[in-house]
């Protein structure tokens, strides 16, 4: 089903153990959303015998994050990019600055009201774009931009794989309602039944 909106934009710092596993802190307010656009890039591999295509695999390489906001305050600046605020509460980016990355997590509505929730767990963010325009005869609102690199995380799954994205679509079958009041209180985990 096609989707109507997107809000509730959150992302959430990431701390790394001595293997690069990876442990997220309590999700924070990004900024008011606007837009949200995930391109994925595929690594494809095809084998081919008997004059044809025997094998074809098909895995996710990276993707690409690019975020239109309201504003970006200098907290989650300083968090996504690496900028820092002087003692006068003025961001500085220097050419030196190297972001971390980070979780993004957001949800958007469905046309029957419902709403679908995403996290991506590793995003690194370049710096921002500004757009300035010259007030004119009618009023045009500038906003920021920002685009980041969406990368699988180094944590395993219970399955020995490297999750990148978790997505959850409102009332579907088999989703709990915890599941959804709680989406934006933490960064969300797999959850799987052992096999006997």
């Amino acid at each position: 089903m096609a989707t109507i909106g997107l809000d509730k934009l959150y992302y959430s710092k990431i701390t790394e153990d001595s293997n690069g596993e990876e442990t997220y802190s309590t999700p924070l307010v990004l900024a008011k959303a606007i837009t949200a656009e995930l391109s994925v890039e595929l690594v494809e591999a095809i084998l081919y015998a008997d004059d044809g295509a025997a094998e074809v695999v098909k895995d996710f390489n990276s993707g690409t994050l690019t975020l239109g906001v309201d504003d970006i305050g200098p907290t989650a600046a300083a968090d996504l990019t690496g900028a820092s605020t002087d003692d006068n509460g003025v961001l500085i980016s220097a050419s030196e600055n190297v972001g971390t990355p980070v979780a993004v997590g957001f949800r958007a509505k469905k046309a029957n009201g419902t709403y679908r929730y995403f996290w991506l767990y590793r995003v690194k963010f370049g710096l921002p774009a500004t757009n300035l325009q010259t007030k004119a005869d009618s009023i045009t609102f500038s906003t920021p931009t920002i685009e980041g690199t969406v990368m699988r995380r180094n944590k395993l799954d219970a399955f020995g794989k490297h999750p990148w994205k978790a997505e959850v679509t409102e009332g579907d079958a088999g989703v709990a309602s915890a599941t959804i009041t709680g989406w934006f209180t933490e960064v969300y985990e797999p959850v799987y039944t052992p096999v006997p």
